[in-house]
């Protein structure tokens, strides 16, 4: 059984007021230290259950940052890991990163090192919608990477774009969307903006400040993502996410069928699927005391907690009903040995009798109404 890495790199240049990632401004960063860090970790997991002896078959660099890094560090965790675990042939490498961190040395460097995608994060390609989102980079400087990006031998590209930005209007929508299918990614993820407790911007929302757009307009600006993207030749195949088929993200395709995946790094969360149920933990968030203590234990676990049968099954529903094509009856009987309508019939009635759910061909899956009220059913799973 193959499984999932994502590495954590914590670091930007200034953190936008909308994340709530573990992220942390800096001037600089011990990236030599980190390295060698985020190798021993890795080496250690590689002696424990369950992932001794088992093989990488996605890599995912986030962050933070990620392109901060020299791609000599980027390629020194790409080569430890084959090492110590050994990489799928083929296996998708992705790397993130900010238009405003890149230029045509480091990108060839980054395909080098063994990174076979990158995301960028573009964001919008108004430059006030930018200056309000707290980006570092220009609309410009989007178009310039994407191009750098394709010479360096990126075939595969991601764009994430980001809508529903106060003041923003659906034409605002169509020019970013006419801007990112111009620089020909292979696949583009766009996010509502939402406004997360602990963020900048959840302060300024509760002290007045900002104001978000009415939902209604929230929800033309969506229909609108939903249907001009796949008009361009990116389908929708998850919630936020489009691609031609065969150029979807392999490494969040694990997250949301619910596979096993390691994450090293501060702050970094993994799971190993166990039967029908599993374990999840995650990393200590602060730098510092990540590095402190693998150098003195080898592990850097903050918290832990088992997933039992039950809750495997809520998860198993409301992941896979981000993808488009939603999950077959038979791969949840598969899975937990009973069938879907004897666990949750009664729960999903009500959501198949509103419109929400439809039944296809033996496939559950969100109708285009569930779409624009995903989270409400997706509450009903856990």
């Amino acid at each position: 059984m193959s499984f999932s890495l994502y590495v954590h790199i914590p670091w930007c240049q200034s953190k936008c007021p909308y994340c709530d990632f573990n992220s942390h401004a800096a001037a600089s960063w011990p990236e030599h230290q980190y390295t060698a860090t985020l190798i021993a970790e890795l080496e250690r997991r590689a002696a424990m259950a369950p992932f001794a002896g088992e093989r990488i078959k996605t890599i995912f660099f986030g962050g933070g940052t990620p392109s901060l890094f020299d791609p000599k560090s980027i390629g020194a965790i790409i080569d430890a890991a084959a090492r110590i675990f050994g990489i799928d042939s083929g296996a998708e490498i992705t790397l993130e990163a900010n238009p405003g961190t890149v230029n045509a040395e480091k990108l060839r460097g980054m395909r080098a090192a063994g990174v076979n995608r990158i995301s960028f994060g573009a964001q919008s390609f108004n430059d006030a919608t930018l200056k309000f989102l707290g980006r570092i980079h220009t609309a410009d400087e989007t178009r310039e990477a994407a191009k750098l990006a394709h010479r360096a031998g990126f075939d595969r590209l991601n764009l994430d774009l980001i809508f529903a930005v106060p003041g923003q209007t659906v034409a605002d929508i169509l020019f970013d969307i006419e801007s990112a299918v111009g620089l020909e990614p292979d696949h583009i993820s766009a996010y509502n903006l939402t406004f997360e407790e602990g963020t900048a911007f959840f302060t300024d929302l509760k002290r007045g400040r900002i104001k978000q757009l009415p939902t209604d307009e929230q929800a033309a600006m969506y229909a609108t993502v939903r249907e001009e993207i796949p008009r361009r030749g990116y389908p929708m195949y998850e919630i936020s996410n489009y691609a031609p088929p065969g150029h979807e993200a392999r490494h969040n395709l694990a997250y949301w069928r619910g596979e096993s995946y390691i994450g090293i790094g501060a702050g970094a969360h993994s799971y190993a699927r166990d039967g029908q149920g599993g374990r999840r933990w995650w990393n200590e968030k602060f730098p510092a005391r990540y590095i402190a203590a693998i150098e003195e234990r080898g592990l850097a676990e903050a918290g832990s907690e088992n997933v039992d049968e039950t809750s495997s099954q809520g998860e198993f529903v409301f992941l896979n009903l981000r993808l488009r094509d939603g999950f077959a009856l038979r791969d949840f009987h598969d899975r937990f040995g009973r069938n879907f309508e004897c666990i949750f019939g009664a729960t999903a009635t009500p959501l198949f009798n509103d419109g929400l759910l439809t039944l296809d061909r033996g496939r559950i899956k969100l109708t285009d109404r569930g779409l624009e009220m995903a989270d409400s059913v997706f509450a009903e799973f856990v």
